[in-house]
């Protein structure tokens, strides 16, 4: 096939992905690069298919200073000068299907493996998913010197497994508000946080202690 021709993406979430296959790409990254510039918390709600993951995964690379990605793109026009953010990027898709409250904190925890090294994160299974969280991003700023971005896609996966249990969805609600907390925490640790899901924040109650958003 020619690589020199353009293809229509189908299903593919990840920019860099995107970029590499030499797709069609509806360039939003002016606006990701104004967001990036000017904001510092932002939560995102849209129905299912409606990019954010893709929109996402754009912030992930736009912050982790990918340049060559951003090439021929608005965002590569405005920025001028690139940084390598430590960015940690937390997809809670992967923890909407479990069969005990046990397993969800499993699945809660092991979302921090690809950090578990790199930052020194011990044995997982020993902390909270909040501890997680917080401990690496203490680590990622220590270790860079740099703020540290923190991007979520759909925060709210975990309890719409449980809609139809109100005992286990206040457990899991509990388990959610305990995950986020530490993103106000470490509020002066922080250069971004994005959060994206299907459901607005108001109508779950986790954010408590996350009202910043």
């Amino acid at each position: 096939m020619d690589p020199t021709i353009k293809r229509y993406s189908c299903g593919i979430q990840t920019f860099s992905d995107l970029r590499y296959r030499n797709c069609y790409y509806a360039d939003k990254t002016g606006h990701v690069h104004w967001i990036a510039e000017h904001e510092k918390y932002i939560f995102l709600s849209r129905p299912r298919r409606f990019g954010k993951s893709l929109l996402l995964s754009t912030f992930a690379s736009y912050f982790r200073g990918e340049a060559h990605l951003f090439e021929g793109t608005e965002a590569g026009r405005l920025k001028k000068e690139w940084t390598a953010y430590p960015v940690i990027h937390l997809d809670l898709s992967s923890a909407k299907d479990y069969i005990s409250l046990k397993q969800l904190q499993h699945k809660l925890c092991t979302l921090f493996e690809p950090y578990q090294e790199e930052y020194n994160l011990g044995d997982l299974e020993k902390s909270t998913p909040g501890d997680l969280l917080a401990r690496v991003v203490r680590h990622a700023k220590a270790k860079t010197g740099l703020p540290v971005v923190v991007l979520i896609d759909e925060y709210d996966a975990p309890m719409l497994n449980a809609l139809h249990d109100e005992a286990t969805l206040a457990t899991v609600r509990t388990m959610l508000l305990e995950l986020y907390t530490p993103i106000k925490k470490c509020d002066e640790l922080l250069r971004f946080a994005m959060i994206t899901g299907i459901t607005k924040f108001s109508q779950l109650s986790i954010f408590s202690g996350l009202n910043n958003l």
